[in-house]
């Protein structure tokens, strides 16, 4: 554990060293596998709302936002580097165009990409021909710093969609989707985008750029907020054998905790519904008609369930019987099942309807299984519905990989959800994280293997305690960039 002189070097640095040695724990203990016990599927975790229902919930969501804040939640700090991964390993290999199908077909459909005309200013200045002799140095001009830095930059500042009189960023994508269907009270679009500090400026001159222009088109008022994730969530890295790492000056390595560290730029949100998408998945305009559809459509599905938890917590709290109504509603509802030893009452009642609460759309699988919606059993016994990482999975268990293996559907990250109780206040969104489901990676620094941690997923471990309900919405809603090769797809076309 920790030696006399490195709590004291932490505490020189400002770092509690508990925090720090409660780290340590997890890396020697590590963090136990999801106890799933079954998939979540259509009527059975999933909800499919039929066409019949759609206008009723579509209309709920339209007179709440009349009256009420709503703001879109984009986490936008990550780097683009793993989108181009393919072409830096073409980079890094003595190998012909005609032979890496990655890269043949970049190169095949070049014209198409939106970023090619600011690529294509660049090569001509530099007098570099579009062909595929020169293929090396048209990606080294798209990807460093000689030419667009694409590379370095995050995904939200890259051109991803060309226009008739504009080519807009993925950033932009995000403003004409507030625009289009997170409009609240008072025509205003809020959007809370958490950038890493050294893009933060960029995203701001981009913004004021812009911000005219599409408070016109989409008859909005932006209220834009650039966070950044919290210093405070990093976490120290350790040798393999669970010793702290210090590098050749002898200093502590932090880093990031993931993306279950933004629960803490969530927690800070204060907004009656609040819709969590992340920054790759956007489409072309022309293509966003489902994407508005079934957001209204899953936010009027909480809205609904809001209501109704606040009703049955306000008759818990004037003493009226409804206990059996209440736990079947709870059941029924919100997917969870008691304890089979409890013997449950309205305190029990009351402990679990007054949660933050989270709809999370789940778009059906196309082959690939995986991470997704399941159903799993808590360390009390109980059993609820929970979006699990693949990796959270025990692959040597075979009765889970069965149950991993039959799932219909996976997670896009299409939520919306609310913070607020029943009386208006805010939860604390710390109460309510499975701090259990983190994760511990290898990484290389300075040719040296260390250990990493991360702490529970914003949508996996950091929202375990969240009341969820999951619905399915069309694959034509997920459209992520996740390879450059991507933005050739048809939603990313015009």
């Amino acid at each position: 554990m920790l030696s006399k002189e490195d709590i004291v070097q932490l505490n020189n640095e400002g770092i509690n060293p508990l925090k720090v040695e409660k780290q340590i724990q997890n890396f020697i203990k590590g963090f136990p596998y999801a106890n799933i016990v079954d998939v979540a599927t259509i009527n059975n975790g999933i909800k499919l709302i039929e066409n019949s229902e759609k206008r009723s919930f579509i209309s709920i969501y339209d007179d709440f936002a009349k009256n009420n804040k709503i703001t879109k939640f984009v986490p936008a700090s990550g780097a683009a580097s793993r989108m181009f991964k393919n072409l830096y390993g073409f980079l890094g290999q003595d190998i012909s165009v005609e032979k890496d199908k990655f890269v043949n077909y970049f190169f095949n459909n070049i014209e198409k990409f939106a970023f090619f005309g600011e690529l294509k200013k660049i090569l001509d200045k530099n007098e570099i021909k579009v062909s595929e002799d020169n293929i090396r140095e048209i990606i080294t001009n798209l990807l460093t710093e000689k030419g667009l830095d694409y590379g370095n930059l995050p995904k939200g500042l890259l051109l991803f969609h060309k226009y008739k009189n504009e080519i807009r960023t993925a950033f932009a994508e995000h403003l004409t989707e507030a625009g289009l269907y997170a409009k609240s009270k008072d025509k205003n679009s809020d959007i809370v985008f958490t950038v890493s500090p050294e893009h933060k400026e960029l995203f701001e001159k981009l913004y004021e750029k812009l911000k005219q222009t599409y408070e016109q088109e989409y008859e909005t008022n932006f209220s834009i907020e650039f966070t950044e994730q919290l210093s405070s969530t990093n976490i120290i890295a350790v040798n393999l054998d669970n010793t702290l790492y210090k590098d050749e000056n002898g200093d502590f390595l932090f880093r990031p905790g993931g993306h279950g560290a933004l629960i803490e730029n969530l927690n800070n949100i204060k907004s009656d519904l609040i819709f969590i998408k992340n920054i790759d998945n956007v489409v072309h305009e022309k293509y966003l008609s489902d994407t508005i559809e079934y957001k209204k459509i899953i936010a009027g599905v909480l809205i609904e369930k809001k209501n109704k938890i606040a009703s049955y917590l306000k008759y818990i709290d004037n003493n009226i019987d409804k206990l059996d109504e209440v736990k079947t509603f709870i059941v029924d509802d919100l997917n969870y099942n008691f304890p089979e030893s409890v013997d449950v009452d309205f305190e029990i009642c009351k402990s679990i309807l007054n949660r933050p609460i989270r709809v999370c759309g789940m778009v059906k699988n196309e082959g690939e299984p995986g991470g997704g919606p399941f159903w799993v059993r808590n360390v009390d016994g109980s059993v609820q519905l929970q979006i699990v990482e693949s990796s959270e999975i025990d692959k040597t268990d075979s009765n889970k990989m069965k149950i991993m293996e039959n799932a219909t559907h996976f997670n896009p990250v299409d939520i919306v959800c609310s913070t607020i109780d029943y009386k208006g206040n805010k939860f604390n969104l710390s109460d309510f994280v499975n701090y259990n489901a983190g994760f511990i990676s290898e990484k290389s620094v300075n040719g040296i293997t260390i250990k990493a941690q991360e702490l529970p997923g914003l949508w996996n471990g950091a929202m375990a305690n969240w009341n969820t309900i999951f619905v399915e919405v069309p694959i034509s809603t997920f459209n992520p960039v996740k390879t450059v090769n991507d933005l050739l797809r048809k939603h990313h076309q015009n």
